[in-house]
C-alpha cells in the first residue's frame, strides 16, 4: 500500500495536477484528493462514460479493452486509467 501511497504523491506533484481519484468497479470513488462533491460528480460521470467507451471498443474487437482515455477541453484535461477492479482519473489544468 505504501507503493501506492508514493505514486499517488508523485502524480499529485505533477504541475498542474488539480486532483487524483480512484474509483472503484462499482463506480464509488475510495480514495481522492479533491473535494467530496467534486470527487462523487468526476467519479460518477467518469465511470458511466469508461463503461460506455469500452463497451464501444468490445463491440468493434471482442479480444480487445479499453486501456486509456484522454479527454481535453479548454479548462480541463481528464485521463482516465481503466483496470479490471479500479479507474484511475487525473485532473489536470492543461494551460500549466
Amino acid at each position: 500500500m505504501a507503493e501506492v501511497e508514493e505514486t499517488l504523491k508523485r502524480i499529485q506533484s505533477q504541475k498542474g495536477v488539480q486532483g487524483i481519484i480512484i474509483v472503484n468497479s462499482e463506480g464509488i470513488p475510495i480514495k481522492s484528493t479533491m473535494d467530496n462533491s467534486s470527487t462523487v460528480q468526476y467519479a460518477g460521470l467518469m465511470h458511466n462514460l469508461i463503461m460506455k467507451a469500452r463497451g464501444t471498443v468490445r463491440d468493434i474487437d471482442p479480444q480487445n479493452d479499453l486501456t486509456f482515455l484522454r479527454i481535453r477541453s479548454k479548462k480541463n484535461e481528464i485521463m482516465v486509467a481503466p483496470d479490471k477492479d479500479y479507474l484511475l482519473i487525473v485532473i489536470q489544468n492543461p494551460t500549466e
